[in-house]
């Protein structure tokens, strides 16, 4: 189990070292031109801000070469002023990122006005672990409870009820069910708010209890999305087992058959179901960038959204590598179990 592990583990940090250096590459020669125009910025608006420093010159050329020796000496303690693709800029970059040093946000800021890509990045991820967790748990427990009690009933009235929601859910886009959901239960009876962001700040006491209450909606909205195609696939897989020769073995010496379903057979459908549960679970970290923007959710998704409309490519990066860590340890968390459910996994039979 030790090699297994170490095995999973030496495998995941090479991943992520992979996502960092073609993150890196695909958006480097544009985040240098973000970083010295920024630098511009900075030292205009510092100078703007103190008039006595331009009084001190006798000649706008002085000036301007005031301004550009301050331009150049902070470029080069940045480093920028090799080009983004040298090893050492490449490595000190991935160093910061894995430390979590993103630096300042371009255009976005967090709901306290801090531009730092941290502060916002840890803002909004607890409203998309709260929201797409809450709701991945939820569906998984009636899709697994639904699916195993539709394996054993194959050709009955409730597995084909099963199977044609799953069809039917799975085919219709989210943003068009979301915008179906806030129609009837917004502005026809009124029920859930349209907007899922609440109106006070995050500071007010009570802005938990208004979260969840927004929250409601776009969470039933994923459940009635997701329940049908969990049930559909933990049918599937538990179809086969209920054919094996254990099975019947339970069967023939009178155990139960709600045991024979939720213990046995149920057990050995983990490995694959563990498996889902977790892609699902790191992939709903991600905010489901569709949803979050249909609900106006403030989490990470929308986040996305709105860093990727204005270029904001220091939070895109952050993002990215942030989500990039939590995927990597599901995944490998996910192993694990399926190593502990399947002992011919972690042995390599």
């Amino acid at each position: 189990m030790k090699k297994y592990i170490a095995t999973r583990i030496t495998t995941m940090l090479g991943v992520l070292m992979i996502t960092l250096l073609i993150t890196i590459a695909l958006v480097g020669s544009n985040m240098d031109v973000i970083l010295k125009q920024g630098i511009i910025f900075q030292v205009r608006s510092e100078i703007t801000e103190n008039p006595a420093i331009a009084q001190s010159f006798s000649s706008v050329d002085e000036f301007d070469e005031f301004i550009q020796n301050q331009i150049d000496q902070r470029i080069q303690v940045l480093g920028l002023d090799e080009p983004w693709y040298s090893p050492q800029r490449i490595g000190v970059t991935m160093y910061k990122i894995m430390l979590l040093d993103f630096g300042n946000a371009t255009f976005l800021t967090s709901d306290k006005g801090s531009s730092d890509v941290k502060d916002i990045l840890f803002e909004k991820l607890p409203r998309t672990v709260l929201l797409f967790t809450t709701a991945t748990i939820i569906t998984s427990i009636i899709g697994i409870f639904l699916g195993a009690f539709s394996s054993n009933k194959i050709g009955s009235k409730i597995d084909r009820i099963t199977s044609s929601f799953a069809i039917i859910s799975s085919s219709f886009p989210v943003w068009w069910i979301g915008m179906l959901m806030i129609f009837l239960f917004s502005f026809t009876w009124q029920i859930f708010p349209a907007r899922a962001t609440p109106d006070i700040p995050s500071s007010d006491p009570v802005y938990l209890v208004s979260l969840l209450y927004h929250m409601a909606l776009p969470l039933i909205t994923i459940v009635i999305i997701g329940f049908g195609s969990w049930a559909y696939l933990v049918r599937n897989f538990m179809v086969g087992i209920m054919q094996e020769d254990f099975i019947t073995a339970k069967k023939t010496i009178g155990v139960k058959q709600k045991k024979i379903i939720y213990t046995h057979a149920l057990k050995n459908a983990a490995p694959p179901i563990v498996t889902i549960l977790a892609l699902s679970l790191s992939g709903s970290l991600g905010g489901a960038i569709i949803t979050e923007a249909v609900f106006d959710w403030p989490g990470m998704g929308r986040l996305y959204f709105e860093a990727i409309t204005v270029m904001d490519l220091p939070v895109i990066i952050g993002a990215t590598y942030l989500l990039t860590v939590f995927f990597l340890i599901s995944i490998f968390i996910a192993d694990l179990l399926y190593g502990y459910f399947d002992p011919r996994v972690r042995t390599g039979q």
